[in-house]
């Protein structure tokens, strides 16, 4: 398979995982509740729609910063993608999820959809830092980096295997201070975390 075509396969979910966010946000005019307090309302939705898409966002700048890297694609890196992918298709999922706990859920429910969520993206940062590591051991040329910058590269990049984890034992705990840092290591991965030099 070309990296064309695994580019052009990975842009088309992320984007589809993206949009269906904003499918759960609803406000109803002419219900009898004026738009202000609806909205006040309907917070937890419209924060993890927000910390969501900015999820998503990031994984989508980082996957094009790592796949140009990639000059040959072979069967393992198109398994650990899928894998990415498959746990990023959740995102919409325990997003609505864990914003309907929040908002009308007992403490047991907001529990379970902090977890679920937590999970998921657990899970994409396991697959994320396995991509990188199948791409960094096949498709980085000796002399672009030693094996010391590979570690180190990997590690950086690796922090959300860490991260993402801890955070679920927080939002089991408390939901919002979750959302927080996953904010927060959003915003960790805007910067280029890759070790390389961006074109």
């Amino acid at each position: 398979m070309s990296k064309t075509r695994l580019e052009a396969f990975s842009d088309g979910v992320l984007a589809v995982a993206i949009t269906l966010l904003v499918l759960d946000l609803h406000l109803e005019p002419g219900n009898g509740e004026s738009l202000l307090d609806q909205l006040a309302a309907a917070w937890p939705s419209f924060a993890a729609y927000l910390v969501s898409f900015l999820v998503i966002g990031v994984i989508w700048v980082n996957h094009h910063s790592i796949l140009r890297l990639v000059l040959s694609v072979d069967r393992v890196l198109l398994f650990w993608n899928l894998v990415l992918l498959m746990f990023v298709t959740t995102i919409p999922f325990t997003t609505a999820t864990l914003a309907g706990a929040i908002a009308d859920g007992s403490a047991e429910d907001i529990r379970v959809a902090a977890v679920l969520y937590g999970g998921a993206s657990t899970g994409f940062a396991i697959a994320f830092t396995f991509l990188y590591a199948r791409i960094l051991l096949t498709q980085v040329q000796a002399g672009a980096m030693d094996a010391a910058q590979r570690g180190a590269a990997l590690r950086r990049f690796g922090i959300g295997t860490l991260f993402y984890p801890a955070l679920t034992v927080v939002g089991a705990l408390y939901a919002p201070a979750m959302l927080v840092g996953f904010t927060a290591l959003s915003f960790y991965y805007l910067f280029n975390q890759t070790g390389l030099t961006e074109e």
